[in-house]
């Protein structure tokens, strides 16, 4: 008796991940839903044209989702050094070039949109840092200090441009997220204390000759936001009045009196997880976050799965920049960490963070894709 073994092929639909699709659509939704109430109060026309931008960006994002799902991850192995390389000469160009805001030169005015390089540089070291350290062999004792030097150097610079800038919010997401990657690698335990000693050491130094003066307040306004309530804790104390203010069920859609009569600052943005815990109360917040979980759970399944250690760095680092970018933002908003710029991924608007956010997740997309022999 002959026995054969009738291998199906699968179609493109049945190799995507739905799951991780289904979760980043509901976190869309989420996302467009508060930024609707959030830029429709009463600021008028100029506002409200936001949340039209908006879709535009996730129109683009999704396009870029598809293109890279379809798209073999490992060609961005041999791109590596010259992805890097011209977010990094983009960096270069913010210091002569770009448009200060807010005290700070972050952003590159195109032609119909102001690009942040620093938001695609996280990106960058992403791709670069899993193209490096794949080619590692630790042979199960650890990263030594001579392999991890190369890409330290790699994330210095770009580090020290963002400080320059000045955004240290964005400059210590990409230590966490390079960090994160690197113990995925497995560093060497003398290594480690020896950087948690120099970090101590090197903490009062940087608090006395690095930050400026802002920076400070920014870390006072937090220990105690009531000194200057009207001044550097204003933020602080309007957004932990609205988070508060929605107890269990919340306000209902557009009925947060903090967001609606703009008392919340920057409520589109950094402080968008604001308006969704007042409108949408303790159960709505939460259900954001649990959604959030199942994204990282999602996430790690598909790195567990995934057919090589580069894509597994890739899925790695693209998670890690989700989660440091939620867990700061939501720590802020809620008086738990100080108040830095940094977005919450795909619910707060920006072109750049967006784009930046749907291509990283449709690299995991594609890491996901190709799981299947056949």
């Amino acid at each position: 008796m002959e026995l054969g073994l009738k291998v199906e092929e699968r179609t493109f639909l049945s190799k995507i991940d739905w799951y991780l699709v289904s979760m980043i659509l509901i976190l869309n939704a989420i996302g467009l839903v508060n930024l609707y109430s959030a830029t429709h109060g009463i600021s008028g026309e100029e506002m409200s044209t936001l949340f039209y931008q908006q879709l535009v960006w996730l129109f683009i994002g999704w396009g870029l989702f598809i293109i890279l799902t379809i798209i073999d991850y490992q060609f961005l192995s041999r791109l590596a050094y010259v992805i890097y390389t011209l977010n990094f000469l983009a960096l270069l160009g913010v210091t002569f070039f770009g448009k200060v805001a807010y005290g700070a030169q972050r952003w590159i005015e195109l032609f119909f949109f102001r690009y942040q390089p620093s938001e695609t540089m996280k990106l960058a070291v992403i791709i670069l840092f899993a193209h490096t350290l794949s080619e590692k062999s630790t042979l199960g004792q650890g990263m030594s200090l001579k392999d991890l030097l190369w890409p330290l150097i790699l994330l210095a610079l770009p580090f020290a441009l963002v400080v320059e800038q000045p955004d240290l919010g964005t400059a210590m997401m990409l230590i966490a997220i390079g960090g994160s990657m690197l113990l995925f690698i497995k560093v060497r335990k003398s290594i480690l204390v020896s950087a948690l000693i120099s970090v101590m050491i090197a903490a009062p130094l940087a608090w006395n000759f690095g930050l400026r003066d802002y920076q400070k307040n920014r870390v006072l306004t937090f220990l105690s936001p009531t000194t200057d309530p009207r001044g550097t804790g204003y933020n602080s104390i309007q957004s932990k009045i609205a988070v508060g203010s929605g107890k269990f069920w919340g306000k209902g859609f557009r009925k947060g009196t903090q967001a609606q009569l703009e008392f919340l600052p920057e409520r589109h943005t950094d402080f968008i997880y604001s308006v969704l815990s007042e409108e949408w109360g303790f159960a709505g917040s939460l259900f954001a976050l649990g959604c959030f979980m199942v994204l990282f759970l999602i996430g790690t399944k598909i790195a567990n799965q995934a057919n090589d250690k580069f894509a597994a760095l890739l899925t790695v680092g693209v998670m890690s920049y989700v989660f440091w970018h939620m867990f700061v933002n939501i720590g802020m908003v809620i008086g738990l960490l100080p108040i830095v710029g940094i977005p919450l991924p795909l619910l707060s608007y920006g072109g750049t963070s967006m784009l930046t956010t749907m291509c990283g997740l449709g690299i995991v997309s594609s890491v996901a894709y190709r799981r299947y022999l056949f």
